[in-house]
């Protein structure tokens, strides 16, 4: 049942919504039905919240009462508009109403710290570019006009002012949640399209504020603008109500998101609003909004260098870990046969400038197929794994083991000759694991032999090595000789 129980609530709540449209234009029937809405959800969610584990409730407990808050705030300003006659800023509903703006915001806050498991200084800057952008526009239209404007009182002006800035610091922690890590399921996007129903109804108020006033007057529009704070409400409870919210306060491990169209157009978008906004008031004959707009713009520059150089970083981290990826063995982590094709002729060349001698070795395990089928794959894995950490072991530091292919390796040993080379692979046949041996054939370089000839040398060798009854290291014979 409760599987099922967000989808009973959702229809519930969208049928009560569309009905909302239908009922006579007087409080006592819009305020019981918004408010219904509103205390249904917070306690909704409130109710979902107590099923979870300790760990996750608080966030939740949060949103279920900044949207009580907000749904109360309804009825207190009916109350003060109808029995204590208070029509200005500010009354005793503003405090109900702006409780909504730190209740969820904490609730954010708890979720991404609890959703992340280090910083992530991306999603922080894409997000500040979003709110910087915007918050442009909330200040030229809605806090300066208010904040420095005449006929209001102090008090007035700081609660009129503290919605934008509210929304504001929704917006800003929407888009951290969006661009930050953790687990993403359908309560995720139920929750992020909340957060977003409340700046649209937000936004559309205070439209609404600049319109004419027949249009102010219009029931489908104050109906429309009124219904977008009701779904806000419900989408909420059924983020609570779906059974995936009991996981959204939980870390993936994962913090890395693209730079998908959407965003970069979101982001774009917000870059914009700084040179777009100047340029509408030049075109108008007068940029009212100067240090504004200079001020925005400084910012929103300085986050996107910010942006760039951490990208770029990145894709410096990412091509070197996929150069080190293409040089390296994914089963042993040793260097594989690229790595050493690049080695071999550079040790060569030291070679033969500073005429020290130089060996190469092949080895390759004993009867690895019986082994493998004896004892599967996955031992067999295993065994290459722990032969060549052994074998490593027991290498000089400036040896070069690489993995050349199955469960064939070889071995670069600088500075050492067909005896040194030899006793360095018998310490290496000594600590071969799990009771298993290994042929290896040595092969010196001449001086004048290509890295192939002397690589084939060393497989001469080798070949030798397994006729000749295995678990043995053989030297090769000197190139005249061949």
């Amino acid at each position: 049942m409760r599987t099922h129980l967000w989808k009973l609530y959702a229809l519930a709540a969208l049928l009560a919504i569309v009905a909302y449209q239908l009922i006579p234009e007087t409080p006592a029937w819009k305020v019981p039905w918004q408010v219904g809405l509103g205390w249904a959800a917070a306690a909704a969610i409130a109710a979902s919240a107590r099923r979870m584990n300790r760990h996750d409730r608080l966030p939740w407990f949060l949103f279920a009462a900044g949207i009580f808050a907000n749904a109360t705030g309804i009825a207190v300003a009916e109350f003060c508009t109808l029995v204590l006659d208070q029509t200005s800023m500010p009354t005793l509903a503003d405090p109900f109403f702006l409780g909504l703006y730190p209740a969820c915001a904490y609730g954010l806050v708890l979720m991404i710290r609890r959703r992340e498991s280090r910083r992530n200084t991306a999603a922080v800057i894409d997000s500040a570019i979003v709110t910087v952008g915007f918050g442009l526009l909330a200040w030229i239209f809605v806090i300066q006009p208010t904040a420095f404007g005449l006929g209001m009182t102090a008090a007035a002006k700081a609660v009129q002012v503290g919605y934008p800035i509210g929304d504001l610091v929704l917006l800003a922690l929407t888009a951290r949640l969006l661009r930050g890590g953790g687990v993403r399921g359908s309560a995720f996007w139920w929750v992020t399209a909340s957060l977003t129903a409340f700046l649209v109804g937000d936004t559309c108020w205070v439209v609404l504020g600049n319109l004419d006033e027949q249009v102010q007057d219009m029931l489908l529009v104050n109906r429309g603008v009124e219904s977008v704070a009701l779904v806000a409400y419900s989408l909420f409870a059924v983020a609570a109500l779906h059974p995936s919210s009991s996981g959204l306060s939980r870390s993936t491990g994962d913090q890395s998101r693209g730079v998908s169209p959407a965003l970069l157009l979101l982001l774009t978008a917000a870059s914009l609003v700084a040179p777009v906004t100047l340029i509408a008031q030049a075109y108008d004959g007068s940029v009212t909004n100067g240090t504004a707009i200079g001020i925005g713009s400084t910012v929103l520059f300085l986050l996107v260098v910010g942006r760039m150089s951490q990208l770029l970083r990145q894709v410096e981290r990412q091509s070197r870990l996929v150069r080190e990826l293409a040089r390296t063995d994914e089963l042993t982590g040793l260097a594989n046969r690229r790595a050493w094709n690049d080695e071999l002729p550079r040790a060569l060349e030291v070679a033969r400038r500073d005429g020290v001698p130089v060996s190469v070795a092949l080895l390759d395990l004993d009867n690895f197929k019986t082994f493998n089928d004896t004892y599967g794959h996955p031992a067999g894995d295993r065994l290459l794994k722990e032969a060549s950490a052994a074998w490593h072991g027991q290498l000089r530091t400036t040896d070069t083991l690489a993995r050349w292919g199955g469960e064939e390796f070889i071995v670069l040993l600088p500075a050492a000759g067909p005896e040194l080379a030899t006793e360095a692979l018998h310490r290496a046949l000594t600590a071969t694991p799990a009771g298993q041996t290994f042929s290896a054939g040595v092969a010196a370089w001449d001086g004048t032999e290509t890295s192939d000839e002397l690589i084939a040398r060393a497989d001469s060798a080798l070949y030798r090595a397994k006729h000749a009854g295995r678990n043995r290291v053989l030297t090769a014979e000197p190139a005249l000789t061949r």
